[in-house]
């Protein structure tokens, strides 16, 4: 059994986001972190879930993926929000990744949810991504 994309997947799902002009400027830089520092100014995006399932069939050794982002946001009402929401769905639906060893067969867009935390002041958009990879035949 192969190693799993899962790493490679999200490393270039933030290379996607961060090189996204328009997506980076709605952020005011290129916050989107997988540990997100103290005092990280909003909005910005976090990785949340990665689940890795097992996606072969008899002839190829595959992966499904489900990856969860999250978009915080201290903007007056959610405009803000389902901006970047809508930015972040631009970039990855259909998006091409070049993910390390393995070939992207498709990334799509399952469902996002965009809510007023319960401090009363973050908002915090929810998007779920599903990417299929295989191994790369270079690899095999």
């Amino acid at each position: 059994m192969s190693e799993s994309a899962s790493w490679s997947v999200q490393k270039s799902l933030v290379q996607a986001l961060k090189s996204d002009v328009a997506l980076v400027g709605l952020l005011n830089g290129q916050s989107v972190y997988d540990a997100v520092p103290q005092r990280a100014a909003y909005p910005f995006i976090s990785i949340g879930n990665a689940v890795d399932r097992d996606w072969s069939t008899s002839s190829e050794s595959g992966s499904e993926h489900a990856l969860t982002l999250h978009i915080w946001s201290k903007g007056k009402g959610k405009m803000q929000c389902f901006e970047i929401m809508n930015a972040v769905r631009r970039v990855l639906h259909d998006g091409e990744l070049i993910v390390e060893d393995h070939e992207l067969v498709n990334l799509r867009f399952e469902f996002s949810d965009a809510r007023l935390d319960p401090d009363g002041e973050t908002y915090h958009g929810i998007l779920r991504f599903r990417a299929v990879t295989e191994v790369s035949a270079s690899v095999l």
